[in-house]
């Protein structure tokens, strides 16, 4: 299973901000596939078939959670996507193109091609609680960390 290239991302910039995101969800050190496979905490699971749904305790902060896959989407918010896009697994694609679409429906994703990689930032860390500033009392990476592993991964900032 592949995920989506620059081309059906819309652009090398989407696909360089997905993969800050997964550096900033902290999933890519647990797997090997891109942390596509990789359940909150840094469990893994096997079947792509679909969300595996599995409800994660998570002492450090005292929170369960359903968060899976390389953008560690809860189940419910995974649901939602599912339905609206008519996806028809879990995998890596379908994945991208939910992760894309959250990006579309928080106002970032026009900034993203763009390359206003900061406001895209801003406008996102409410969808991704490891962004700055997003207030859950989780673990937050700089927007400078960000902003070089974007570029590394072949972002352009405007």
């Amino acid at each position: 299973m592949a995920h989506l290239s620059a081309e059906q991302a819309g652009g090398q910039n989407v696909i360089a901000f997905l993969d800050m995101l997964a550096h900033a969800e902290g999933v890519q050190r647990f797997s090997e596939h891109g942390g596509y496979d990789v359940l909150v905490g840094g469990g893994r699971f096997t079947s792509y078939a679909e969300h595996p749904r599995k409800l994660v305790w998570l002492p450090k902060y005292r929170i369960h959670s359903t968060a899976a896959g390389r953008y560690q989407f809860l189940w419910k918010t995974w649901n939602t996507l599912r339905n609206r896009l008519k996806l028809s697994d879990f995998g890596p694609a379908a994945q991208d193109r939910a992760a894309i679409e959250l990006l579309r429906e928080n106002g970032s994703l026009a900034d993203i091609k763009k390359g206003w990689i900061s406001s895209a930032v801003r406008k996102s860390r409410k969808t991704w609680a490891s962004l700055p500033d997003a207030g859950y009392g989780q673990r937050e990476l700089p927007l400078e960390t960000l902003l070089a592993v974007y570029q590394k991964a072949g972002g352009q900032i405007a």
